[in-house]
């Protein structure tokens, strides 16, 4: 009985207010949008290189303001730009992680050019499945809790290709283990 008691105390320690095992916080990002908080997922089982980039990114604050330049209703929604416009990014190119795992609502990957090596700053959430990008855009995390935040998002013009006319933005995101160490 001792030995439950413990198991389960050591359980309530390792778990934080948000539900999140102390062990996910160096996995999990934080994405505030004007209607609210964004939970992520970060997948380095699938894509290593990727998410040490994004967490590098996110902990320079590097995303905090940027716009969502391109959302088109249904397909996804695209940010990580300093531009703005969709030409822009961090000046570091990733080789590319492509896996088995499809893109389906909920899904972040990473926006490139033609090239398959040139993901940089650039992602998008899927806003519904959209197999035809399966195996040829880096995934690497999914959105756990506040898919109707990311829903919120003002849409673009399909006609346009999803070009947003005064686009909302990131507040601010943050890697959860970096927020929780705040709170002590």
């Amino acid at each position: 009985m001792r030995f439950l008691l413990s198991l389960v105390l050591a359980a309530m320690i390792l778990t934080t207010s948000g539900g999140v095992m102390a062990a996910d916080l160096e996995k999990t990002l934080y994405m505030e949008l004007k209607s609210g908080r964004v939970v992520i997922e970060m997948r380095p089982d699938l894509a290593p290189k990727h998410v040490a980039r994004i967490k590098e990114l996110v902990r320079q604050k590097y995303y905090d303001g940027l716009l969502f330049h391109r959302v088109i209703d249904g397909f996804m929604a695209q940010t990580g730009d300093p531009k703005g416009d969709g030409t822009g990014g961090s000046g570091q190119k990733l080789p590319a992680e492509f896996s088995a795992e499809k893109h389906v609502r909920g899904t972040v990957s990473m926006a490139r050019t033609p090239d398959p090596n040139s993901a940089d700053s650039q992602f998008f959430i899927c806003l519904g499945a959209a197999p035809y990008l399966d195996n040829q855009y880096t995934i690497w995390g999914r959105v756990t809790e506040g898919m109707e935040h990311v829903d919120a998002i003002k849409k673009g013009d399909r006609q346009r290709n999803g070009r947003v006319e005064n686009p909302d933005s990131i507040i601010e995101m943050r890697v959860a283990a970096d927020v929780t160490k705040k709170k002590k």
